[in-house]
C-alpha cells in the first residue's frame, strides 16, 4: 500500500465553526471553517465566487487576512496574510 507524505507543516484543529468573509467593501459571506493551524485553515462556502483574497473572521475577537491557495467545490484552502492563529486546547471554546 503506498503511503502519502504528509505535507502539511503544522497539525490542524477540526473546528465545525461558521463565521463570515468579507472582501472589499462587499457585505460579508457566510463560510464554514472545517479545520484550522496556526497558518492557514480548510472552508467551504457555498457561494463558489470567494475572492482570492479577503478577510476571514475566527472568532469575536479574531480576524485573519486570507489568501486562496487551492479550491475543490465548495472546499477552500487558505493561508493566513498577516500573522498566525494560536492554536491551543482553549481555541475550540
Amino acid at each position: 500500500m503506498l503511503k502519502l507524505k504528509e505535507r502539511r507543516k503544522h497539525q490542524r484543529l477540526v473546528i465545525n465553526r461558521v463565521t463570515s468573509l468579507r472582501a472589499g467593501g462587499a457585505l460579508p459571506r457566510q463560510c464554514l471553517i472545517t479545520d484550522i493551524s496556526k497558518d492557514g485553515a480548510r472552508l467551504f462556502s457555498e457561494d463558489t465566487a470567494v475572492p482570492n483574497e479577503f478577510d476571514l473572521t475566527i472568532s469575536d475577537e479574531l480576524a485573519r487576512r486570507c489568501q486562496v491557495i487551492w479550491r475543490l467545490g465548495g472546499e477552500i484552502g487558505v493561508k493566513f496574510l498577516d500573522g498566525s492563529v494560536p492554536i491551543g486546547p482553549a481555541f475550540k471554546r
